[in-house]
């Protein structure tokens, strides 16, 4: 439902969160000790260094090509 929801409006979405948030939604309806803690903080953890790395990447070649 996110994707549909969120391309209908145009909004760039990742599947890979879509994913992540159902994984974490659907142990959520059980109960919240049912979610995978462990998991979603490692999928966090790397959202947190692969978006400052991709824009570090990005600017040296910027700059390179500049």
């Amino acid at each position: 439902m996110t994707l549909f929801g969120a391309t209908y409006p145009g909004i760039p979405v990742s599947t890979m969160r879509t994913l992540a948030g159902s994984i974490i939604g659907v142990g959520m309806t059980r109960k919240i000790s049912a979610v995978y803690w462990n998991v979603a903080t490692s999928i966090v953890l790397a959202w947190a260094i692969i978006l400052p790395a991709t824009a570090l990447i990005g600017a040296i070649f910027y700059w390179l090509s500049g």
